[in-house]
């Protein structure tokens, strides 16, 4: 993954073959923990989710991303590496506690240069979209009510710290009363859209 200073990145991943990868509160936890030290001093988190069998970030690449890695005979950066122990770090893990081996993630984490797409509102897009994941999924009757996304944060149901939510107003161009607005309407439109079917 290549990633430039102050542009906007979407990056996931999911488990192998669809694989449920966070199995209890505590998996959940421990991987936001770990992604805490190992990636987020390599950018600014503006939004994030974790699903059952895979997990959403929007980042903002510094300049501190970009810095060179030496991994044996491979050329890395620093965020790039940071996902990679994260992932790597918490695979064991699982596959300890879990009794079991082998690639917890599929191989190659996914991230999209937002800057990339013509419709100037795709971070705004991708940052709702990161919010409404568990709800889109049927996980739970309200965006919010799920505990492993930074909409809680962004909602004032919770003080998290991982998401920089001053830059996220700022790039994004949006505010607290834009988030609770936004959330109540998408569900008004998700209600709507379920009775016209």
């Amino acid at each position: 993954m290549k990633f430039l200073a102050n542009s906007l990145y979407h990056i996931y991943n999911q488990g192998n073959n669809q694989e449920t990868i966070f199995l209890t509160r505590e998996n959940y936890l421990r991987f936001l923990q770990k992604f805490r030290v190992l990636v987020s001093p390599h950018c600014n988190v503006l939004a994030y989710c974790l699903m059952p069998n895979h997990f959403h970030f929007l980042v903002e690449a510094i300049e501190k991303s970009a810095d060179v890695v030496q991994l044996g005979t491979v050329i890395s950066n620093k965020l790039s590496n940071g996902f990679r122990l994260l992932l790597s770090e918490y695979a064991f893990e699982f596959n300890q506690i879990n009794n079991r081996s082998g690639s917890l993630f599929r191989q190659k984490t996914k991230a999209k240069d937002l800057s990339e797409f013509t419709d100037i509102d795709y971070p705004l897009t991708c940052f709702n979209y990161t919010h409404q994941n568990p709800f889109e999924a049927g996980l739970v009757l309200l965006a919010q009510d799920w505990e492993f996304s930074s909409l809680r944060d962004y909602l004032e149901l919770r003080k998290g710290t991982i998401c920089n939510q001053a830059l996220a107003f700022n790039l994004l161009g949006i505010s607290k009363e834009y988030i609770i607005e936004s959330n109540l309407n998408f569900m008004k439109n998700e209600e709507n859209d379920k009775k016209i079917f």
